[in-house]
């Protein structure tokens, strides 16, 4: 009976998995460029980079349908959050071919942008198909995000130059590769939780947890380091979600002691590093200092928006157009350049009316409902950590949309939708090598391996 068992059983674990091919694997490797490069290159909002990021896209996404075609297995895996994004994409086509845009061309820009991150997002459902895929990818941000909080800690102390080459001629809070201090913070909020799940899960060893603890710590210093006060409150919010969501049933008590050695990592190196005008920066809320809007301009500009909005409800003025039309709506005088509503709620709903707001808020139901599901066994389940890593650091992103414009940079908002369709993702990560190496451990302790050698079920 025992050996019926085993007969049952060892093929599931001795199953061989196909090596992925060259072109598959030479399409994600090519996905993740794509992704680490906009933050490299300004945050991506530079003409050259922005034509890299959709000219990239758009290659790497032909090659995959012709190779799939080619070989006769072109399957779609389906994502929830596709419907959503097709029906963006058709909202966006009416304003450009139905005359409801203010500024044709720049609608026509900021269209090819958007059909770029979608690209991204196809790609990354297609592309993550094994627990290998994840891990690559989840090591590849966490040293990427380490690297470059190393980056900008250097850059802080020696220079105010991008790269110690490059001034921006308008100015600007220069830290690490970004000119807006709070895009670099954007980009932190996204990256942090992805070592910082993977420390608080049973497949890292000790090392491995120190290690990742270490790079989110370092990822984390640097946003307050940065002096952005959007992004310190986001990160707050990204521990408290964490938090709620890791320890709300038993057996989670390592999570609040690695929590706790984080935040005490963190503060200890901000205020070594920053000293005293790291806490002062979170007092200055209502003041105006370095270049940048105070608290009662954001606020102005958010009640002009709601004039903006007012006048054209329903489909908007056309995505992109915000710094065109708002001239006419501003409110107060200023030297700034407004190119945004530093609130990208409210860009949104300027731009493509309650329709696009609709939309966006149905992306997020079935992001966050997607992604609750699969968290239930986060700890031990890798189909539940890359949920929770996701969806924790897109919240983070969207409470400091609130006061600031990162999905308006496309090296942030690239990665913010890939994030978005990993957390959405339906359940396709199976076990590791590690945890079916433990079942045939336990298999043999059993004994039910009776009359086969061990290298029948590896």
């Amino acid at each position: 009976m025992a050996s019926r068992a085993a007969v049952a059983i060892a093929p599931s674990l001795q199953q061989p998995k196909a090596a992925p091919a060259k072109v598959d694997s030479a399409v994600f490797y090519g996905f993740i460029s794509l992704l680490l490069l906009g933050p490299l290159a300004f945050g991506g909002g530079e003409p050259w980079s922005r034509f890299v990021l959709e000219a990239g896209s758009a290659a790497l996404l032909l090659v995959w349908v012709m190779h799939h075609t080619i070989n006769g297995h072109l399957g779609v895996v389906n994502n929830p959050l596709f419907r959503p994004m097709l029906l963006f994409g058709a909202l966006v086509g009416f304003q450009l071919f139905a005359g409801a845009t203010a500024y044709r061309g720049r609608t026509l820009s900021t269209a090819l942008l958007y059909v770029a991150y979608a690209a991204l997002c196809f790609l990354a459902v297609q592309c993550l198909q094994r627990s290998n895929h994840v891990k690559i990818l989840a090591t590849t941000l966490s040293m990427f995000g380490a690297a470059v909080a190393l980056l900008a800690i250097a850059q802080s102390l020696t220079t105010d130059k991008l790269y110690w080459v490059w001034k921006p001629e308008l100015g600007g809070h220069i830290f690490g590769p970004y000119v807006n201090h709070n895009h670099y913070a954007g980009l932190m909020e996204m990256m942090v939780p992805v070592p910082l799940v993977f420390s608080l899960t049973s497949y890292a060893r000790r090392q491995q947890k120190i290690l990742a603890i270490m790079a989110a710590a370092l990822m984390a210093c640097t946003i307050f380091l940065s002096g952005s006060r959007g992004g310190m409150i986001a990160f707050a919010a990204e521990i408290g979600i964490l938090v709620v969501l890791t320890t709300r049933r038993r057996g989670r008590g390592f999570t609040i002691p690695v929590i706790a050695v984080l935040l005490v990592t963190v503060l200890c190196l901000a205020a070594w590093l920053g000293g005293v005008e790291v806490f002062n920066r979170v007092a200055s809320i209502a003041s105006e200092t370095r270049g940048e809007l105070s608290g009662g301009t954001r606020l102005a500009i958010d009640r002009d928006s709601l004039r903006m909005f007012a006048r054209r409800p329903i489909a908007g003025w056309g995505v992109g157009v915000f710094p065109d039309v708002y001239p006419r709506y501003r409110s107060f005088y200023t030297t700034f350049f407004v190119n945004h509503a530093h609130n990208d709620y409210l860009q949104l709903l300027v731009e493509t009316g309650a329709l696009g707001f609709g939309l966006m808020t149905w992306w997020l139901v079935i992001m966050y409902r997607h992604a609750l599901k699969k968290i239930r066994c986060w700890k031990s389940d890798i189909n539940g950590a890359v949920a929770l890593a996701s969806l924790v650091g897109c919240t983070g992103i969207l409470v400091h949309s609130f006061v600031d414009s990162n999905l308006q940079i496309p090296g942030n908002a690239a990665l913010f939708y890939v994030l978005c369709v990993i957390a959405a993702m339906e359940p396709r990560f199976g076990e590791t090598g590690r945890v079916i190496r433990r079942h045939r451990d336990v298999l043999i302790a059993d004994g039910m391996l009776h009359g086969r050698s061990v290298s029948d079920i590896t």
